[in-house]
């Protein structure tokens, strides 16, 4: 067996050492060269332009890139090119010192079969293979262009050229010229001949502009020489005066992009170096592909406007060729490190065969490892599960308890506004020493109410207590459903009279006796018609139907209404402790629902949700008692909780007497936006005496403060459409509105919500439970401010213009009236309606604005702004009385003469005398 095994082993060996060879054999690979005929390196251009081509080069392991620098000389570029012909490079690239004398050396590599591109500067002819290069005469027209944009007055150009002879200088100043020739208010006042730099430029400059002085711009046929016209004009303190339009829009130092962002050139036109584009060309021709004989490369005006964007992505660009030098070079280390490494490897072969034949004495220990391994594999896999399920059961649990604390935060909030309404109709009592009008019993009334309601929330969280401790024992009675579920229909009834909501009960057998536990269904039922009442608006439909299923032993009982419904996604949810669907902005305690499914299923029953149309709950019980235990069911009629078959309305309010509302257009108006009914009948009550009450229960209260344009707003943030919060922001940023000072009333004490209310506008903040006389107090004190704010305005109007900032809308909305009355002062049709439709509002919004701001007609207004300006000129100009009414508006001399002597006492002739 040991000797077979041997065998194997050595096979094995062998096969390795064979595929180890066969690896670490050399594929050869076919190597290229790739000449390069640069002009010179005296430029930042050429380097960057060399520097491009390396980096693209390194991607390429077969290219071998060799870049010979002609110094800017013909005759050294000639050599150089002869001296890579003579190599017989695999391709040649020439970027040529001029056109003419180069084109014969060109000629003679591309007739012996050597590919030849030609970049950024053209020779003669055709006889190359492709071009790489920016379109110079498109520079010039781009150049000529950019001036032509920036002006339509006359303007002299001077022009200075690159060296003589190089094609970019020739193409750039044609494309210049024709264009500008057909620009009638540019022209081209002097030429001047350089060799692409700074110093062959400036004497010749210099001397223009002294013979010159009516220069406007310079174009430079690149940046270095536009640097060198810079630096000449700023000798002559001119650089402020003339500007200059470079070529190239190098990034760095003393680079195009530099020169615009220091405003040393207006502009310059991006001459892109095209070195990688070669390098990729270049391939692409040694590869076989067919390439187009003239590749153009894109260029664009650099300015002011994005200098600094394109110099941002310079900076990134270099960046990222930074790191791929860097990268590279870690690359060649790699591959020398490789290179030993394998060498060593081979010396390591001989090695590891001795180390394979000594393995076959570990292969029992590795199967003892393997074994143990497995074991430890499943002891962790055991482990993880188990961690796992803790950190799952650790999130349930953070999560209930999140839920919990919502829970009782939610549960607070109900409880504040019953302790409002508690402490404060107790104070109003204990202010009211003399009984009148039955105005004791109506306090006494609401505090009854509300203390039930108090009552009812608390015993509903002792409920969910006991419901999760499972301390409920059902006590079900022998109950006429019928008559049980009347009962509670009444309570009902008036709530829905109130709100004319179309509230019914129906069966189909009224004498149908079920077993209940009337206290626990008391509280299905009061939870689901609470529910009901809560989502359902005004004048809606809400039902009760008990339908006896007399072929089976079951009743079912739909509560349906026509309310807001149910999201379908929520649908599933909506029993479980603490749930508040997505649609719901009511505060509540989110246990209601999940208190009513354990009371219904503590009878063996079900309880289902539809919502089609607003929301139906269906409760399907038995009709007999067999499915309760013995001790569940009790044979004499239990006495019922005191919540229970009770009116959690027994107060009813149409029993007050109306306060007398004010309407006298001289009162101030309240705007009080609530959704509490009993809150809301309480303000009214008490605000009517001393002011004129309007009310809103959120769904319309934009409209309705947009509508009465009122003197103060009272609102709440828990509302049902939009919260307090962002009615407050939208009323205080709207123009009609802005003025009115807005009181923030609710159950919310915390410091997030006090600093929202501050950062939307209100201008006071309140928490329940409050005290009226507080809140009172509070109304006057705004009203007073409003009306001190209002003499400010009345005696500064004219001094309030666009130039003030004073932070305030109404000043701004002030500043713009008068800034709009004035330029209309002359036109004698210019009206209200033009004045609001200016302002864009409606002339009674326009009226209540300058009422509640000024205290003035918005016609009067007019008129003495119209008055005061005639007033002025009569001082101040020499114009004739007729004419100063005509120039301030108004229709006849004979009308203005009478205004003016109304308003100040005199004739406009004896004022004037």
């Amino acid at each position: 067996m040991k000797a077979n095994w041997f065998h194997l082993l050595f096979k094995f060996i062998l096969v390795s050492i064979l595929l180890f060879s066969l690896s670490c054999s050399n594929t050869e690979t076919q190597k290229y060269t790739i000449g390069f005929s640069q002009t010179g390196i005296n430029d930042e251009w050429r380097k960057s332009m060399n520097q491009a081509m390396k980096i693209q080069a390194a991607f390429y392991p077969e290219i071998e890139l060799k870049i010979l620098e002609g110094q800017d000389d013909i005759t050294d570029q000639i050599k150089d090119i002869e001296a890579l012909i003579a190599e017989n490079v695999d391709i040649l690239i020439v970027s040529p010192v001029q056109a003419a004398p180069i084109t014969p050396i060109v000629e003679k590599a591309f007739k012996k079969g050597i590919p030849v591109l030609i970049v950024d500067r053209k020779i003669n002819g055709e006889n190359y293979t492709a071009y790489l290069g920016a379109d110079n005469y498109q520079i010039g027209t781009n150049a000529a262009n950019y001036l032509a944009s920036l002006t339509t007055e006359p303007k002299n150009i001077i022009e200075i050229k690159g060296l003589l002879g190089s094609s970019p200088a020739s193409e750039r100043s044609s494309g210049f010229n024709n264009i500008i020739n057909d620009i009638p208010n540019l022209s081209v006042v002097k030429t001047i001949q350089g060799n692409w730099e700074s110093y062959s430029i400036k004497d010749s400059l210099s001397k223009i502009l002294d013979s010159i002085k009516n220069v406007d711009y310079i174009f430079a046929h690149n940046d270095r020489m536009a640097l060198g016209a810079w630096e000449v004009l700023k000798e002559k303190r001119l650089e402020k005066t003339i500007k200059i339009i470079g070529v190239d829009g190098l990034n760095g130092p003393n680079g195009g992009v530099e020169l615009v962002q220091d405003e040393v050139l207006m502009a310059t036109l991006l001459y892109p170096t095209g070195g990688d584009e070669a390098i990729k060309l270049a391939i692409e021709i040694l590869n076989g592909k067919a390439v187009a004989k003239k590749n153009i490369l894109g260029t664009t005006v650099i300015d002011s406007r994005n200098a600094s964007i394109l110099k941002n992505q310079f900076d990134k660009i270099t960046k990222q060729q930074n790191d791929i030098e860097s990268q590279q070079d870690r690359i060649k280390l790699q591959e020398k490190t490789y290179s030993t490494q394998s060498n060593i490897l081979k010396v390591l072969l001989g090695l590891l065969i001795t180390s394979l034949l000594l393995a076959a004495y570990s292969i029992y220990s590795a199967k003892s490892i393997r074994k143990k391994k497995r074991e430890l594999e499943l002891q962790n896999k055991k482990i993880t599960i188990q961690r796992n399920q803790i950190k799952k059961i650790a999130e349930e649990v953070k999560i209930s308890n999140e839920a919990r604390v919502n829970f009782f935060t939610g549960l607070s909030h109900e409880f504040k506004t019953p302790i409002t309404l508690i402490l404060s109709s107790t104070e109003a009592l204990t202010e009211n020493k003399v009984i009148r009008d039955n105005k004791l019993l109506n306090e006494v009334g609401l505090i009854y109410n509300n203390s039930k309601r108090l009552l009812r929330l608390i015993n509903q969280l002792l409920d969910f207590r006991k419901v999760e401790d499972r301390k409920f024992v059902l006590r079900a009675s022998k109950t006429n459903l019928y008559q049980f579920s009347n009962v509670i229909f009444k309570d009902f009834k008036r709530e829905a009279q109130k709100r004319n909501i179309n509230f019914t009960i129906n069966t189909n057998n009224e004498d149908l006796e079920v077993y209940v536990d009337r206290n626990l269904m008391d509280k299905v039922y009061f939870n689901l018609l609470s529910n009901a009442f809560k989502f359902t608006p005004n004048n809606g439909t809400i039902s009760i139907d008990i339908k006896d299923v007399f072929d089976s032993n079951f009743v079912k009982i739909h509560f349906k209404d026509s309310g807001i419904g149910i999201p379908k996604k929520e649908m599933d949810k909506v029993f479980r402790a603490f749930f508040q669907g997505s649609n719901n902005n009511n505060a509540s305690s989110g246990i209601g629902l999940h208190l009513s499914k354990e009371f219904v299923e503590m009878h063996k029953g079900t309880i289902e949700v539809i919502s089609k149309h607003g929301a139906e709950f269906i409760i399907t019980l038995y009709k007999d008692n067999v499915h309760l235990d013995p001790d569940e069911i009790i044979n004499e009629i239990d006495i019922v909780d005191s919540s229970l078959l009770s009116s959690h309305l027994d107060y009813e309010d149409d029993i007050i007497s109306e306060p007398l509302v004010l309407n006298d257009e001289d009162n101030y108006s309240i705007l009080i936006i609530e959704d509490n009914l009993d809150l809301v009948n309480f303000l009214k009550g008490k605000l009517s005496l001393e002011y004129s009450v309007q009310v809103s229960d959120g769904t319309d209260a934009i409209e309705k403060a947009l509508e009465l344009i009122p003197d103060i707003i009272i609102c709440d943030i828990s509302l049902p459409e939009k919260s307090g919060f962002d009615i407050c922001e939208i009323l205080k940023k709207d123009l009609r509105t802005s003025h009115i000072p807005t009181i923030i009333l609710t159950a919310l004490n915390n410091k997030e919500s006090y600093i929202k209310g501050l950062e939307v506008g209100a201008d006071l903040y309140l928490t329940k439970p409050f005290s009226f006389a507080i809140l009172a107090q509070s109304i006057k004190t705004l009203i007073y401010n409003r009306e001190k704010l209002r003499y400010y305005f009345v005696n500064n109007v004219h001094n309030i213009d666009a130039s003030s900032n004073f932070g305030s809308m109404e000043q701004e909305f002030v500043s713009t009236l008068n800034k709009i009355i004035n330029k209309n002062v002359d036109n004698s049709k210019f009206s209200v309606e033009n004045l609001a439709s200016d302002l864009n509002i409606s002339r009674i919004q326009l009226y209540r604005k300058m009422k509640a701001i000024m205290g003035v007609n918005i016609s009067d207004y007019i008129q003495n702004t119209r008055l005061e300006k005639a007033k002025e000129m009569l001082l101040n100009t020499p114009l004739t009385i007729s004419e100063i009414a005509y120039a301030t508006g108004f229709s006849s001399p004979n009308y203005f003469s009478t205004s003016f002597k109304n308003k100040f006492n005199k004739s406009p002739k004896a004022f004037r005398e």
